[in-house]
């Protein structure tokens, strides 16, 4: 198996996170993308790097407006020099309609920045930008034939959505990554295993029927992102009933994962895609600070071997998984698990 990962990920690293009120360290650190590289090498996969992309791949799932603002808010919220603290991060936002987009930074902040979670630093863009052309080298690897390739991916992306950053995502790798397969097969399935509803791909797939997506994650009623993942949404209009929910209860273990995961395959064999994007959030762990799941290490091997039956050309997609002792050996089982 192929690993994909680009250096420049690792730039990205805001400082502060608003947790229950508290003003706490960021979670997701360069430190993560480190751990998961001793996984990669732990499962003997071969590193390849990414190559550089084009915008209109990204533009492809994302707005031009939500682009030049991911590129320019940090400039434009530093100037001049020292009147703001050196994150961009939105204080105000739009809840109701009519609204118009605004010209001052701090209102496309709040345009474009749906909670806390994703304050922009002077190198975000560069690692966000990176994380793409990961996840788009994996997924022009798999169009050429190779049959699994793995993205280390950071940061995430499955939050973000076409025109919003949120939940530790800027761009939305596994959806820009589905939308590059689509020009080599008619369908493509994306199945999210990230203990987090991937709500981000859920809304820029929404109203199609050519990207199939299906999401285990926590019940949304007690965990984020607690608006979506429902089992009601279903997609609308030509989408209506190619985006399938299977939330679970929060801290469920390795048999609710496997039995929710039968659910998921059977969705995905019956809709018959050409190819399939892994959504891998190792987050659903017993051990991950974000307290979402309870699956072993173990768990991830079977999980991992139970979506190769499907034997689709596969990419797999790095999507969340916090700072633990077993993060890198959660990346090792689930890519051996899947015979990397």
């Amino acid at each position: 198996m192929k690993a994909i990962f680009h250096h420049n990920q690792l730039a990205h690293f805001p400082t502060r996170y608003l947790q229950r009120g508290h003003i706490v360290d960021f979670p997701e650190q360069p430190e993560r993308a480190k751990r998961l590289l001793k996984g990669v090498r732990a499962a003997g996969c071969n590193m390849h790097a990414a190559r550089a992309h084009g915008d209109a791949h990204i533009l492809a799932v994302h707005t031009g407006r939500y682009l030049k603002f991911l590129a320019n808010a940090y400039r434009k919220w530093n100037r001049p020099k020292g009147k703001a603290f050196e994150e961009v991060m939105a204080s105000i936002r739009p809840l109701e309609k009519p609204a118009r987009y605004p010209t001052d930074i701090l209102g496309q902040a709040g345009w474009h920045q749906q909670d806390f979670s994703c304050p922009i630093t002077e190198q975000t863009w560069m690692s966000v930008r990176a994380s793409a052309d990961t996840a788009l080298t994996g997924a022009e690897l798999i169009s050429e034939g190779e049959k699994v390739a793995y993205a280390l991916c950071r940061p995430p992306g499955h939050h973000a959505y076409a025109d919003r950053a949120g939940g530790f995502c800027y761009l939305n790798n596994t959806a820009i990554a589905a939308q590059f397969m689509r020009k080599r097969w008619d369908r493509v399935a994306i199945l999210d295993i990230d203990v987090h509803h991937g709500n981000g791909t859920q809304g820029i797939f929404y109203d199609r029927s050519d990207v199939l997506t299906v999401s285990i994650h926590a019940d949304p009623r007690k965990y984020y992102p607690f608006y979506y993942g429902y089992e009601s949404q279903r997609g609308k209009g030509p989408g209506n009933g190619y985006n399938i929910n299977i939330p679970v209860p929060v801290k469920s273990d390795d048999e609710v994962w496997m039995g929710a995961l039968e659910l998921a395959l059977s969705e995905i064999s019956d809709a018959a895609p050409g190819a399939l994007v892994v959504a891998l959030g190792l987050d659903a762990h017993e051990a991950d600070p974000l307290n979402g799941g309870a699956v072993t290490t173990a768990g991830f091997a079977r999980m991992a071997s139970a979506i190769s039956k499907l034997s689709l050309p596969t990419l797999i997609v790095q999507e969340g998984g916090y700072l633990t002792d077993d993060l890198e050996h959660n990346l090792a089982s689930f890519l051996k698990g899947f015979g990397g």
